[in-house]
């Protein structure tokens, strides 16, 4: 309904509403853009922040991964595992002490991330190598009761664990441990049993040279947080050794892909990564979105400011469009409403010298032609006269093109069984005469002499020869005035195909295949093609005949639906060509075999 509304309003009015509806459309489009620009950016600032933090957590992580595997060799040493079950406090000091410092210290000096290394016993024995005065916290009354949440040997403690932080009562300073187990396994009295611990005291300068030195923007945070949420590190140092409650408050399910939020009042793109080396540690990032965005803002009113204009553009040409062209289209209207009372003289008057001007002079010069409409109809006669040879010749086309390939398939498999079971020259002879025949397949034509389908039919015959090994006696009798005459092609060989294929394939020997041609009594050009074989049931002869004999619409939907193929599309060619007198015929009788007759005319 609301169309027809539209089709009835006047042209103007209509230009108008496209032109309302184009600025619309352009408006939302606008919209559009800008929506997908600020979802761009935003993207932007979250890939750019996934790419620092992956950084820096594979650097810590390497970090930390170096502090496990040097720990995890030096708990596995014998002295060091010697050193915690050792009774003698001389050999413990002299023979084992010795080696096991050179060890730490070894170790202490290889890992940058390591500040001090203590082993402990069961008894509270322990031999350190520190690096600075902040050692002194392994030997605090603090540090001992800290770590026996992390010691117990009374239970089967298998791997190394990064502690919590532990802040020095007297200098406030804040350390963490990785603890690792010591687990006897030389043999002795406690094989298998955890005879001690080994303490690393993380060095965090490290560690939050690594985070301040990380690439982020001016005013972006980075933090490495504990499982329990505690700040370790981070490049803004007032946050340190601080419970991190606004990050806990993000839904910690989208943290991984990034999600916007706003902490403290500021717009932020939040992320964290979870460590590989620390079960339940992750660094966090939180950058402003204003600068990730800052370098495109520009570019955004740049948009926005040509879409302004080009919409005021648009509404300007609208404008002038109405003006300039309803004007003469309604005067052209008016004229042509006046064209039936007048007579054939009157002309419509030209306005303007654009396109309404030009439809105004082609009216006018249709109104002069049509004094001429009788010739024309005439001639119209004859084009839908040629247009009808046309389809019918498409129609040709079609039935020709649906002949079916059998022969192509079972040669190619002859040739195929033959080169593997001999690698004889039958191979050459097959090949020969499959060229021939394809040579002569191709060949755009229609019409060709009938001693070239007769070479078709020899070269396809001598292929049934060589496949069966002479098992059917052929032969072709045509008489040699035909063959310089003109036949459609490709009519015979499909025959001479199917008496092979349903008439004598099913014989054990004794076969007779015969083709043969000559001019009958009316001087048309008469083909047989007779065989020896099985024949045809009555039935079936039946239905194949009244296929044949029906409409040429009947005929061209059974071969469009598959049935008869072969015979079906020959006779409509040669009907289609040359009338409803020429064709085919077929008879056939059980145990006697079948004849097929082709009738063509003298060309």
């Amino acid at each position: 309904m609301r169309s027809l509304r539209i089709s009835r309003m006047k042209l103007k009015h209509q230009i108008l509403i496209i032109f309302l509806f184009s600025i619309i459309i352009f408006t939302m489009m606008e919209f559009y853009f800008y929506y997908s620009f600020y979802n761009l950016t935003q993207k932007r600032a979250v890939n750019y922040g996934n790419k620092i933090i992956e950084q820096t957590r594979q650097k810590i992580d390497s970090g930390f991964n170096d502090i496990e595997i040097s720990t995890n060799i030096a708990v596995s040493n014998k002295k060091i595992q010697e050193f915690t079950i050792a009774d003698d406090d001389y050999k413990r000091a002299f023979d084992i002490g010795t080696y096991v410092i050179d060890l730490m210290e070894y170790m202490r000096s290889f890992n940058s991330y390591v500040n001090g290394i203590v082993i402990n016993d069961n008894h509270g024995r322990r031999i350190s190598s520190l690096a600075t005065a902040n050692g002194d916290i392994f030997y605090s009354n603090q540090y001992d009761k800290f770590i026996k949440q992390y010691k117990n040997p009374g239970e089967s403690v298998k791997k190394g664990t990064f502690t919590n932080i532990i802040k020095d009562e007297k200098s406030g300073s804040e350390y963490f441990f990785y603890i690792a187990p010591i687990i006897e396994s030389i043999g002795g009295v406690h094989f298998s049993q955890q005879t001690g611990y080994c303490s690393v005291l993380v060095n965090t300068e490290k560690l939050q040279e690594l985070v301040e030195n990380t690439d982020l923007t001016p005013n972006s945070t980075l933090y490495l947080l504990n499982s329990r949420n505690e700040v370790i590190v981070s490049n803004n140092a007032y946050y340190r050794g601080y419970l991190f409650k606004d990050i806990l408050s993000v839904d910690r399910d989208s943290l991984t892909n990034g999600v916007k939020t706003n902490i403290n009042g500021e717009e932020v793109i939040v992320q964290e990564k979870g460590l590989e080396k620390a079960e339940g540690w992750r660094i966090v990032s939180i950058i402003p979105v204003h600068e990730l965005t800052n370098d495109m803002n520009d570019i955004k009113n740049m948009s926005i400011i040509a879409g302004i204009g080009i919409i005021l553009s648009m509404m300007i040409l609208g404008y002038f469009f109405l003006n300039n062209l309803t004007r003469p289209v309604m005067g052209l209207v008016a004229d042509m409403k006046k064209i039936g009372k007048r007579d054939t003289e009157f002309r419509i008057r030209v306005r303007s010298t654009n396109e309404v001007g030009v439809l105004a002079y082609d009216i006018n010069s249709m109104i002069d032609q049509m004094e001429e409409m009788s010739s024309d109809i005439l001639n119209t006669q004859a084009r839908l006269y040629e247009s009808e040879l046309s389809k019918k010749q498409a129609e040709f086309s079609a039935l020709q093109s649906q002949i079916n390939p059998h022969f192509l398939y079972n040669t190619l498999n002859c040739i195929s069984s033959i080169g593997l079971e001999y690698g004889s020259k039958e191979i050459a002879q097959i090949t020969s005469c499959m060229s021939k025949i394809f040579r002569y397949s191709i060949k755009k034509d229609e019409l060709v002499l009938i001693n070239e389908e007769i070479q078709c039919i020899k070269a396809y015959m001598n292929i049934i020869s060589i496949r069966y090994e002479n098992k059917f006696l052929m032969e072709v009798n045509v008489d040699s005035k035909l063959l310089e005459m003109n036949t459609p092609k490709m009519i015979l060989q499909p025959i001479v195909e199917n008496s092979v294929y349903h008439g004598l394939e099913s014989m054990d020997a004794g076969g007779h295949l015969r083709v043969s041609g000559h001019i009958d009594a009316n001087g048309d050009v008469c083909f047989q093609v007779s065989d020896s074989g099985k024949g045809i049931a009555k039935d079936e002869l039946e239905s194949i005949k009244a296929k044949l004999s029906a409409e040429y619409s009947e005929r061209v939907k059974d071969s469009q639906d598959g049935k008869s193929i072969g015979l079906s599309n020959i006779h409509n060619r040669i009907k289609l060509l040359f009338g409803e007198g020429y064709g085919v015929e077929i008879e056939s009788r059980i145990g006697w075999g079948t004849t097929v007759f082709v009738k063509i005319p003298h060309i």
